[in-house]
């Protein structure tokens, strides 16, 4: 009976890490090129919900339509936010641009509140409710597997931009040496809007994927924001991959810890896991960076 409940939670942890994965990209991008911290993470993610959500009722399309919809719309988001919001700040230091997310944060969620209610809501998919896989050792939600697969889809091409175009070189060189960059010809101050805009673009998905597996309202960004910091500090931030790592870990210290110990442990030992690795490995598992 053990074994079975631990295979259980071992799949569904795994599944779940995927999601938090992509919840983390976005924030682990944005640090890792402009070394910003960026408060309205989960805000922005929960905006693009709200915004697929209401493409898809009042356009009445399906929900994927209404992704690519929102995806131009949080791009053009992305690119205001950092032209006339953080690149006026982020050469005066960390503290400014970190209140300018702050700022962002609080305008977001009182908006939606005020356009939303409070009410929760979610996403209907077309596989809520369909099992791939149904099992005495195993149950695989095709939401669950679809999550992990777009997310893990997503870094990895994500990975291959950032490695192979001009642009994501010019955002490599931009995180690795501002100065350097800018004498090379690299426009840093356009290189970090191509790099919000990148990061909403994933958010969107995480937005699309979120909404559908969980219930949304608009203060709950906050929450989102926290597991992306789990993620990203767990895998180190600024790497990709180290997201993907710290996703999976941190799925399924909550699963396995929720499935033995009850659902009250399960944020508990997931920040353990988060202490741990901080003792051990600061700077994070996969990242190269060593924190001052």
């Amino acid at each position: 009976m053990h074994l079975e409940l631990f295979t259980q939670a071992l799949v569904q942890g795994l599944l779940l890490g995927g999601l938090y994965a992509i919840i983390g990209v976005g924030l682990s991008l944005v640090f890792g090129i402009m070394k910003l911290t960026n408060i309205a993470h989960g805000d922005l993610m929960i905006l693009s919900s709200f915004f697929i959500m209401t493409f898809a009722s009042r356009l009445g399309v399906n929900i994927f339509v209404a992704l690519a919809l929102t995806i131009v719309v949080m791009i053009v988001i992305g690119a205001l936010i950092q032209k006339f919001l953080i690149n006026r700040v982020i050469t005066k230091g960390a503290e400014p641009a970190l209140l300018v997310t702050f700022g962002l944060s609080i305008i977001i969620q009182n908006i939606l509140t005020l356009i939303f209610k409070a009410d929760s809501r979610i996403l209907s998919g077309p596989l809520a409710g369909v099992n791939v896989v149904s099992s005495k050792w195993a149950t695989i939600s095709a939401e669950y597997l679809m999550n992990c697969l777009i997310s893990v889809a997503v870094i990895v091409v994500l990975s291959l931009i950032m490695k192979n175009t001009y642009m994501g070189r010019s955002i490599r060189a931009a995180s690795s040496n501002v100065t350097a960059a800018e004498f090379m010809g690299v426009n840093t101050q356009r290189t970090y809007i191509y790099a919000m805009c990148i990061s909403l673009v994933v958010s969107s998905f995480a937005g699309l994927l979120v909404g559908q597996t969980f219930m949304f309202y608009p203060s709950i960004g906050t929450q989102y924001l926290i597991i992306a910091f789990g993620v990203v500090v767990i895998g180190g931030m600024g790497s990709l991959m180290g997201t993907l790592l710290g996703g999976i870990i941190l799925g399924l210290a909550q699963l396995i810890a929720s499935t033995f110990f009850g659902i009250g442990y399960q944020q508990l030992i997931g920040f353990i896991v988060l202490l741990v690795v901080l003792a051990i490995r600061p700077q994070g598992l996969l990242s190269k960076a060593v924190r001052k």
